[in-house]
């Protein structure tokens, strides 16, 4: 019984360190991107177009990840998917191809999407065991990873490193946390041991791998996940450029909205785990999206760059823990899988992020930025109202 709850403890501790790889790889790509567009001499629209490629390939393996992970595990899954994030790493510092570097990142989107999949998937059975929630702790840990991928490249060229020898020390980091680790993630005997135990199916439930895809329950928890991803597609995409255009902020400091809405939300995750056992799940979604929704309209009305800011921190505590919450369901539907519930989940939330920024570039076009983050609010409210009414 000891040895049991000791290798539920390192399953544990394993799959917290996956997150991190997940969020400190893709991350580190991000102060690559310059250099990528200098080195392969783009201009802007050629470089969004290249950046399509890793989303792309995100989107494309996501649903496949789900078919493999039922098919040799999760933990097969992570193992391959880390290492491949390792190795290519340095290498988009290298590639002097427009088409190569489409074809890397491709590849790069690909390992970053099932990864994010099965690390999802894994983390929901662990939870199951664990019998508690452990949800926002791992996203706390994919936050805290993409916070490090962010500033770390940049900090480690700034003490003198090459960016290739930078990105070289990251890629082998994955690498070796990936590799230490494996053997302490599930194995597939295990994790269908689980998936039986929880899963449980009913008369009523469809059988067939796309009819569960399509259930209603998995869908409703992929929509919510759309809505609430595209908050953080807004941050990330638009938070700098609405608070120089909109709120006359100097350009070298505009940056500071995506960093207060960082470090909040990685704060409130990996705080989440003991107030959603608390509060339970049901809570945290209604409260933490109209707390979400009410700092979003604070950041548009105030004319105030410091409550701006207390908007952006605002929508980072309130949106922290609904994701971590949702796949926590989705691993809990009666009948179906969460190989099957996860990867769904994930691929209509991911579509969110990826989709939702380009959605308010075009509604900021015609409109305004202060509209197109309002619709962000509404969608924000709405997730509290949809959410009420789940049985």
């Amino acid at each position: 019984m000891k040895g049991d709850f000791q290798q539920l403890v390192r399953a544990k501790t394993a799959t917290q360190l996956i997150f991190l790889v997940c969020g400190l790889g893709v991350a580190s790509w991000a102060p690559m991107v310059p250099y990528a567009k200098d080195r392969l001499n783009l201009h802007e629209g050629q470089l969004g177009i290249l950046l399509l490629f890793m989303g792309g390939g995100a989107l494309i393996m996501m649903p496949l990840a789900g078919w493999l992970s039922n098919k040799y595990g999760n933990r097969v899954i992570m193992g391959a998917a880390g290492l491949l994030l390792g190795l290519l790493l340095p290498l988009l510092l290298l590639i002097t191809s427009p088409v190569a570097m489409a074809g890397a990142l491709l590849l790069f989107g690909a390992g970053a999407g099932a990864i994010d999949v099965a690390m999802n998937a894994h983390g929901v059975q662990v939870q199951n065991l664990y019998g508690k929630p452990i949800m926002s702790s791992l996203h706390g840990l994919f936050s805290v990873g993409g916070l490090l991928g962010s500033l770390g490249l940049g900090f480690l060229v700034k003490l003198g490193l090459e960016p290739l020898h930078a990105a070289i020390g990251i890629g082998l980091l994955l690498i070796a946390i990936t590799a230490t680790q494996y053997k302490h993630l599930f194995h597939f005997k295990k994790e269908k041991e689980i998936i039986q135990r929880f899963n449980q199916p009913k008369a009523e439930q469809p059988k067939s791998g796309r009819q569960q895809w399509l259930h209603r329950s998995v869908l409703f928890l992929g929509v919510m996940c759309f809505a609430s991803f595209i908050s953080e597609g807004a941050m990330l995409d638009w938070s700098a450029v609405y608070l120089r255009d909109v709120k006359a902020v100097p350009k070298e400091l505009a940056g500071i909205g995506y960093a207060a809405f960082s470090i909040a939300m990685a704060v409130m995750r990996l705080l989440g785990d003991g107030i959603v056992e608390k509060w339970n799940g049901k809570t945290v979604v209604i409260s933490g999206s109209l707390v979400a929704a009410t700092g979003l309209a604070i950041s548009i009305l105030s004319p105030n760059i410091y409550l701006v800011l207390t908007g952006y921190i605002l929508l980072g505590i309130g949106a922290a823990n609904i994701v971590p919450v949702f796949f926590s369901d989705g691993g809990r539907l009666p009948g179906i899988p969460s190989t099957v519930s996860i990867p769904a989940i994930t691929t209509i939330g991911y579509t969110g992020s990826l989709a939702g920024p380009a959605l308010l570039g075009f509604i900021a076009h015609h409109f305004s930025l202060n509209i197109a983050f309002g619709i962000t609010a509404l969608l924000m409210l709405s997730i509290s109202i949809g959410y009420s009414f789940k049985k």
